[in-house]
């Protein structure tokens, strides 16, 4: 059942040069048919492809959880959307390979512009790895970067 173990850590984003470096950008909608942070049930449209994601409770650190994802079709997530929380998720994802790892990077529109956070997933908690310039404050664990938590209390609140 370790297949299921998301271990992931979160930075903050210092400069845009990220968008050079990427070799893939997709954009991303999604919202939350359950956001409690025990059990959340996220519906993605990516590009083209739809998904459905069941996430467990963070580890204290926050770096590790259960994660479970399965392809639907564009259709099925679009109707989805339909039954989710008020409010959606919109931001662009650039994949930036660096080392033997690949970055997420978020650029959130919306209420919740101007927010950039990148994602690296590893094999295990201490595994080490590449930090390009472009990489600022880690906010691994912090739930306010939440992507669930964005849209109960969004980056255009914070003071």
């Amino acid at each position: 059942m370790s297949e299921l173990i998301e271990i992931e850590r979160k930075f903050l984003v210092v400069s845009d040069a990220f968008k050079s470096e990427a070799f893939r950008r997709t954009r991303i909608v999604q919202a939350f048919l359950n956001s409690d942070k025990s059990r959340i049930v996220r519906v993605r449209i990516s590009g083209e492809e739809g998904f459905l994601t069941i996430k467990g409770e963070p580890s204290e650190d926050g770096v590790s959880r259960f994660e479970w994802e399965r392809q639907i079709s564009k259709s099925d997530a679009e109707a989805l959307l339909k039954l989710c929380e008020e409010g959606f998720i919109d931001k662009i994802r650039y994949e930036v390979k660096s080392g033997d790892h690949i970055y997420e990077v978020d650029e959130f529109f919306g209420s919740n512009v101007g927010l950039i956070v990148a994602e690296i997933e590893l094999s295990h908690v201490s595994e080490s790895f590449l930090k390009p310039k472009w990489l600022g404050k880690e906010v691994t664990g912090q739930p306010k970067y939440f992507n669930s938590q964005l849209l109960k209390n969004p980056y255009k609140n914070w003071s």
